[in-house]
């Protein structure tokens, strides 16, 4: 009864752990998800400022506004090419590993350009304005000569494999349209199909060579085609039932 009662609380315990450690999961989960909704809503809701702000603003802040958009859209479209490279190419994992550094380079540019659309002081703003423009250009030239790369290496091989693809397709192609016999082989028949015995329809009874042989017969053949004519049977070898009258002892019928 002691082990009983002890195998239960132990399922219990391992049911209630189990219950606890799939909850975390779906918890962490959900926050993942959730973290990752509002970064993209945030993401969209400052791009958006930004646009807005390099169109309708002019001076020092429409031109920051312009260096943060064009420097979020060269390294967003270079992570996503990266990436999405790495996964079929094992040799860009240098290359992601490089985008790496530079994006803390970059994440360090865009959070000094930040600064410099808060700050009042406008006259020390467009002394920066230099320095954060040249270091704009360096940082979306590198991106950009990484995303590219990686763009025409995927396209290099693309077009090499459908080379070779062509290349086999208009081999097959050929040999296709190569319909001419082999030696030792029929005209009309393929290769390896074994040949087919030629096909004999059955004649019908008392025609063709039956019938011309029974004709050219002659005396040789004597009654050999004629049928046997059928003989009388002997009255003397039928079997006889009891209730038949033996010949020869019927009465004759009188009338009175």
């Amino acid at each position: 009864m002691d082990v009983v009662i002890l195998v239960v609380a132990l399922l219990f315990v391992a049911f209630v752990a189990l219950g606890v450690f799939v909850s975390v999961k779906a918890v962490r989960a959900a926050k993942r998800g959730v973290d990752r909704t509002i970064s993209q809503a945030r993401r969209t809701v400052e791009d958006t400022t930004l646009r807005a702000r390099s169109i309708g603003q002019t001076g020092a802040a429409g031109e920051l506004a312009q260096l943060r958009l064009r420097l979020r859209t060269s390294m967003r479209a270079t992570q996503d090419a990266l990436q999405a490279g790495a996964a079929e190419d094992a040799s860009l994992a240098e290359s992601v590993q490089l985008f790496q550094r530079l994006s803390a380079h970059g994440l360090e540019l865009d959070d000094e350009l930040r600064q410099l659309e808060r700050d009042p002081d406008r006259a020390r703003v467009t002394e920066r304005l230099q320095d954060v423009r040249e270091r704009t250009e360096r940082v979306t030239h590198a991106a950009d000569s990484l995303r590219w790369a990686a763009r025409d290496r995927a396209q290099k091989f693309a077009e090499d494999d459908l080379s070779s693809l062509s290349a086999q397709i208009d081999m097959e192609a050929g040999a296709l349209r190569h319909w001419s016999p082999a030696e030792g082989r029929p005209e009309g028949r393929p290769e390896g199909q074994p040949e087919r015995e030629p096909t004999v329809w059955p004649e019908p009874e008392g025609s063709g060579a039956g019938a011309a042989g029974a004709e050219h017969a002659g005396p040789a053949g004597g009654d050999q085609g004629r049928p046997e004519a059928i003989e009388p049977p002997d009255p003397r070898r039928q079997q006889t039932y009891p209730w038949q009258k033996a010949p020869g002892k019927t009465r004759p019928e009188t009338t009175t």
